[in-house]
């Protein structure tokens, strides 16, 4: 689905939008790092992906989502950095998919269509940042060519427990 479309029509956008939060909702639940200790709202989400669509018609994002039999299954997305002289980079923000999709490769195929969309929009580098327990993301992001430039130990507090947070980019001004 092209982010154009859904943002031209609400009803298809609620609807998205719905699908997405029950997807972050449920990962989030399950432990998922993406980004908050508890399940966002639906209203968390709903402001999120407006602003995702905001920057994708101003032509400084992506937003990919991934479909099984309609059913909304992944959704990535990445956001130009705002400072003018970071412009030619984005931070790819979020890949989330369905905990039944998982291992199907969803993940995959929305990073690389996120790469391809940053490469045709121009951006340079492609960063990232993944909680360090989080091994098949920071698995497939190094098989997609992403390097570690970084790494905070024992940043990410959930509960009691401390995760590293650590920084991938992708340099695309090297591959063709």
């Amino acid at each position: 689905m092209d982010a154009t479309e859904l943002a031209s029509d609400p009803d298809l956008q609620a609807r998205f939008a719905e699908s997405a939060h029950q997807i972050l909702a449920d990962l989030v639940r399950r432990g998922a790092a993406l980004g908050w200790v508890a399940p966002p709202s639906r209203l968390d989400v709903t402001e999120l992906l407006g602003h995702v669509l905001r920057a994708v018609q101003a032509g400084d994002g992506s937003l990919r989502a991934a479909y099984l039999d309609r059913r909304l299954v992944g959704l990535g997305y990445w956001l130009r950095y705002a400072r003018p002289t970071h412009r030619p980079h984005a931070d790819l923000e979020k890949i989330a998919v369905a905990a039944a999709a998982q291992g199907s490769g969803v993940g995959r195929a929305l990073t690389a269509a996120l790469i391809a969309d940053a490469r045709r929009a121009g951006i340079e580098i492609l960063t990232l940042d993944a909680r360090g327990d989080n091994s098949a993301a920071l698995g497939l992001y190094r098989s997609l060519g992403f390097t570690e430039y970084g790494r905070l130990p024992d940043f990410v507090a959930v509960g009691e427990r401390r995760h590293d947070k650590v920084f991938y980019m992708l340099d695309l001004r090297r591959r063709v």
